[in-house]
């Protein structure tokens, strides 16, 4: 392009990931069609989110509860000069920024939907009732729960705002279903994650885990994410050499903690490490695992764990719950879910003819090429823009 049109990505909360990791693929895949993009956001926490590359152009506010909150809009506001505001989630912190921006300027908006926000509060059943004394409280105090820009008020009242979109972006068949817009699933840099530039034997060595069967879990654990269906499969499996490895930890509260205490035999802990390098880590896996429970939250996810096992041509044994089984086809291994029984029969008939669960996980690159690669995302994203 001569004149690249600039895109401004907004993400509520640059201290976590909760957002980011959207906004990065999302920017790849527009960098990638030609657009100039920016990704500018909040700091609700101390600093940058640690996996955020030194070297990507991001702008920050500092985050604060209301009265202050409005100082940090007032900020950000000034700083966005996209000729299309992409907002990530339809949080106040960034769609309800987005749609501010859309009365002064007129600039199309795009909200992309990666998650039910409302899921975490109790979904449609979720109502705010406060009697007067309980109003004035949350409004007044200090401490009050209508000062936090994400309360589930607020939630509510921007999933009542996405027709004021000029354009919606999901990742599942459920966000679809219930928010319409197009589908762009989570892409994968499948030139970063790409098997043949690395040596599983010698990621094992360089991360202490060459003396062992690795059950990789490349994420954060949470209680739905079933990491404990793997460890009582390990139980019932009852193989020292089989370990479960954990990549990073939970920046949320010590449920890592508590899986260790209680199953302490079965994990290796490894730290968070750059995006960068998270091909070499997951190149060090004999399967990549991805349990997921049945829940609102998880029927509403594309989890980012698959396309990392596919794109490195990993097995991948995961849960028949949203969609994941269309995500897999018939590359994965899959389960039913909270069916620790069924995990450790498939765990023991992977590592019985490993070779042929290989083969497998080499299709699952095929596949994650076609339809889950960032130039994939391009493609469909390059309609929903010139469709604005």
């Amino acid at each position: 392009m001569a004149n690249p049109l600039k895109i401004s990505l907004l993400v509520w909360n640059l201290s976590t990931n909760d957002g980011f990791i959207r906004a990065s693929l999302l920017q790849k895949a527009l960098n990638l069609l030609g657009y100039e993009v920016e990704i500018l956001g909040f700091l609700f926490g101390q600093e940058l989110y640690k996996a955020i590359p030194q070297n990507i152009n991001i702008y920050t506010v500092k985050g604060k509860n209301y009265p202050g909150f409005l100082n940090s809009i007032r900020q950000l506001l000034k700083r966005i000069d996209g000729d299309i505001i992409y907002a990530i989630k339809p949080q106040p912190a960034s769609f309800g920024i987005a749609l501010l921006k859309k009365l002064y300027n007129k600039k199309p908006v795009i909200l992309d939907i990666d998650d039910w926000e409302m899921s975490w509060h109790g979904g449609d059943e979720w109502h705010y009732r406060p009697t007067l004394k309980q109003l004035a409280r949350d409004l007044l105090k200090p401490d009050g729960s209508l000062r936090l820009p994400n309360h589930p008020l607020y939630l509510k009242w921007m999933e009542n705002l996405v027709s004021q979109a000029n354009a919606v972006t999901v990742h599942t068949k459920f966000l679809q279903q219930r928010f319409g817009g197009t589908p762009v699933p989570n892409g994968k840099d499948t030139d970063l994650f790409n098997p043949t530039q690395y040596d599983s034997e010698e990621s094992r060595m360089r991360y202490g885990l060459s003396h062992y069967r690795i059950l990789m879990f490349p994420g954060a654990p949470r209680p739905y994410k079933g990491l404990e269906d793997i460890l009582i499969a390990l139980d019932k499996i009852n193989q020292p050499d089989l370990k479960l490895v954990i990549v990073g930890g939970s920046p949320y509260d010590d449920y890592d903690k508590q899986l260790q205490e209680r199953w302490a035999r079965w994990i290796i802990k490894l730290p968070n490490y750059p995006a960068d390098v998270m091909p070499d880590v997951v190149a060090a896996a004999h399967v990549v695992v991805v349990p997921q429970r049945d829940t609102p939250e998880t029927r509403a996810q594309f989890p980012l764990k698959l396309t990392d096992g596919m794109a490195m041509a990993k097995p991948v044994l995961s849960t028949r719950v949203g969609d994941i089984p269309e995500i897999l086809g018939e590359t994965g291994y899959l389960v039913e879910p909270n069916s620790p029984e069924q995990i450790a029969t498939q765990i023991q008939l992977i590592f019985q003819d490993l070779s042929a669960a290989n083969e497998r996980g080499l299709q699952a690159r095929k596949r994650c090429i076609e339809n889950y690669s960032i130039t994939a995302m391009a493609s469909t994203l390059q309609s929903v823009i010139a469709n604005l």
